[in-house]
């Protein structure tokens, strides 16, 4: 069962947004693929070690027909609820049966960890709208799940 987490507005307050970044941290405390605990590491690695003084390239074309063949936002234009969905589906498909779902949900995860560092990289991250706001879902689930 998916735990509903709230939207943030503008009429919303810093304790909203700690009961949405929970979701993520909740989600890490379940069984987690090894995929994502390598995408987390070096995430977290790059973050700790080398900053984001190095702008990181844009997702392609190919991945992005990647995000769009799952109905999947570009980070950048989802939401922490949405992003939460997304994990728990990854999650799902990296331990499933079906060989192309589970190639697939380890590509959509390498995509995410390249669009997290652009965001971050570019400090797009100030100048986005409020609601756009799954990156720091990611990264808090990233925090949670990775050894560094």
């Amino acid at each position: 069962m998916l735990i509903e987490s709230t939207s943030l507005s503008s009429l919303s307050d810093e304790e909203d947004r700690f009961s949405s970044l929970s979701t993520s941290a909740m989600l890490a405390r379940g069984e987690v693929p090894a995929s994502h605990k390598r995408a987390a590491d070096s995430y977290m690695v790059i973050k700790k070690i080398y900053g984001f003084s190095v702008v990181q390239s844009r997702i392609t074309n190919q991945e992005r027909n990647l995000l769009t063949k799952y109905d999947f936002n570009p980070l950048e234009y989802s939401t922490i609820k949405q992003i939460n969905e997304e994990l728990t589906c990854l999650k799902r498909w990296a331990v499933a049966i079906d060989k192309q779902l589970r190639i697939d949900a380890d590509n959509i995860m390498n995509i995410r960890v390249k669009e997290l560092k652009f965001i971050m990289a570019t400090r797009y991250a100030i100048n986005s709208e409020e609601i756009y706001n799954g990156y720091l879902a990611l990264e808090k689930y990233f925090e949670e799940i990775s050894k560094y």
